[in-house]
């Protein structure tokens, strides 16, 4: 049986995942996962099957089979490569600006466009959150595992920020990720499902009363200040 905890995670570790060749067993298990990222943004976690994804790839049952155990251990792979990719398009490029508030800014902002283009697809870690909410198993723990790592992450992020003495002190890191993650269920709900026009302007709006709530300078000014930084971050040594 699979682990429900993803096998690596960049979140602990700032170094890039490798790029290499797969031997064949590795790319056959790649290319289903690919389809079965494919399937879920359609089907939901819940529609995913080994026969599902055989069929879509045109691939037998047993060939899907002895790459994937069982269904339970198909859906957490494709939990964890979603979780994967996550990290490489959020939180790594993040990493890149300076810690406090520009990489507060740079996590949320990168989060944000990958919600936003998955408002036709979907998100796995919100769709995946309604199916398995109250189903007990491996499945519904991968979610879990996945969704808590990151938010560690970001107030771990918004811990240094008070340290550098971007955002208050005395502030409850808790409650900003609170704060945040209820925009980006709103925005989602929002554009998906209500199809509204402006979410992405209002989600916008949102960050910055949030910065201006809880930042130790008032919010155009902790822009300005976040730009400078990032600009001196970047400016080649002599």
């Amino acid at each position: 049986m699979a682990s429900s905890k993803p096998a690596s995670s960049a979140l602990t570790s700032a170094e890039p995942p490798s790029r290499r060749v797969l031997p064949k067993g590795q790319h056959t298990r790649a290319v289903l996962l690919d389809a079965g990222l494919a399937l879920s943004s359609e089907l939901g976690l819940e529609g995913i099957s080994i026969g599902a994804l055989a069929e879509m790839v045109g691939m037998s049952k047993s060939g899907v089979f002895a790459h994937f155990g069982s269904r339970d251990d198909l859906q957490i792979a494709i939990i964890n490569e979603y979780y994967q990719r996550f990290e490489e398009e959020v939180f790594q490029p993040a990493l890149q600006q300076p810690r406090g508030l520009p990489r507060v800014r740079a996590m949320f902002e990168n989060w944000i466009r990958r919600v936003t283009e998955e408002v036709q697809s979907g998100c796995i870690f919100i769709s995946g959150a309604v199916e398995f909410d109250d189903r007990k198993g491996q499945v519904r723990d991968a979610l879990q595992h996945a969704m808590k790592t990151w938010l560690a992450a970001f107030r771990r992020a918004i811990e240094q920020a008070i340290e550098e003495g971007h955002m208050k002190q005395g502030i409850d890191p808790y409650q900003i990720i609170f704060e945040l993650h209820g925009l980006i269920l709103s925005v989602h709900y929002e554009a998906r499902f209500l199809e509204g026009s402006n979410a992405l302007e209002r989600v916008k709006h949102g960050f910055e009363r949030i910065l201006n709530c809880y930042g130790a300078q008032p919010c155009s000014q902790a822009r300005l200040v976040a730009a400078s930084m990032v600009q001196a971050a970047q400016k080649p040594s002599a």
